[in-house]
């Protein structure tokens, strides 16, 4: 401010004032911006804890159906911005940082795991593990559980995946690699040795360092702040009624800046085709 009001020989303290002033127009408006802002609350009052740019991404998704012009996100910040619809800020540090690169350039080539845990409101515990494509990021499968998380679960964990993606195999048709954290049902010899029978070339993070498996432990804070936190979780069994919805709607759905603002199933398609 110093340097544009001393070019402009202007005092600085008026210009202050002049910001200060109530009712002051900080953002323009065009024709069009009503009509974005019912379609914008619509997605924000279903999807509340979506930013921005993922509530830019369901809204351009319904325009393209309508065979209208998709909105730039930036018109979509400003028009939230106004209204007060955008997210508070994230404001957090990372602790450590991690150098290594955990997506891979194409599906197929690794996939990661990892357990989470949901709260009940009746006092019961629900135990969720899954696995992951590190590239399409789609939820290939899941195992829930009110105990805790066994090799034989994690076991299962990995059958599944491998007949979500390729049907009823003996083996994979080619290496894959499966990471995990050091978790007893992950660590576990049968369960290393059962993924190399399966063709699964088996890796762990290095201990103290959630951020080598960072996509899984970013898909977990995802679900828990989109779906968890967003639905009644009564009892154990009627949460565990609710996750099939919540996986489908966040492959179908959920879109991701890292693909380019779509879903997983949207980029895996684009890729099959």
């Amino acid at each position: 401010m110093k340097a544009i009001t001393d070019t402009m020989e202007v005092s600085r303290s008026n210009q202050y004032e002049k910001m200060a002033q109530p009712g002051r127009r900080l953002f323009y408006k065009k024709a069009a911006d009503d009509h974005y802002l019912k379609l914008i609350r619509e997605i924000t009052d279903e999807r509340p804890t979506y930013g921005y740019r993922r509530v830019a991404a369901i809204l351009n998704r319904g325009l393209r159906q309508k065979g209208e012009t998709p909105v730039n996100h930036k018109r979509v910040y400003r028009i939230m911005k106004i209204h007060n619809l955008l997210l508070q800020r994230y404001t957090g540090r990372p602790v450590r940082v991690h150098d290594g690169t955990v997506m891979t350039i194409r599906s197929n080539m690794r996939w990661c795991s990892d357990a989470f845990e949901i709260a009940c409101w009746n006092g019961e515990r629900l135990r969720v593990a899954f696995s992951m494509d590190c590239c399409d990021r789609e939820i290939l499968s899941y195992v829930a559980t009110t105990g805790g998380i066994c090799g034989d679960m994690v076991r299962d964990l990995m059958a599944e995946s491998i007949e979500k993606r390729f049907g009823f195999v003996d083996q994979l048709p080619g290496p894959i690699e499966w990471l995990s954290d050091n978790g007893p049902a992950y660590a576990a010899n049968e369960t290393r040795n059962f993924g190399r029978l399966m063709g699964f070339r088996i890796c762990t993070t290095p201990y103290y360092s959630p951020e080598s498996n960072g996509m899984a432990e970013s898909f977990v804070k995802t679900f828990k702040r989109d779906y968890v936190q967003m639905h009644p979780l009564n009892d154990a069994r009627s949460t565990m009624e609710q996750l099939p919805k919540w996986f489908e709607d966040y492959n179908e759905n959920h879109p991701h800046k890292s693909l380019k603002m779509r879903s997983p199933r949207e980029f895996r398609n684009q890729q099959l085709s």
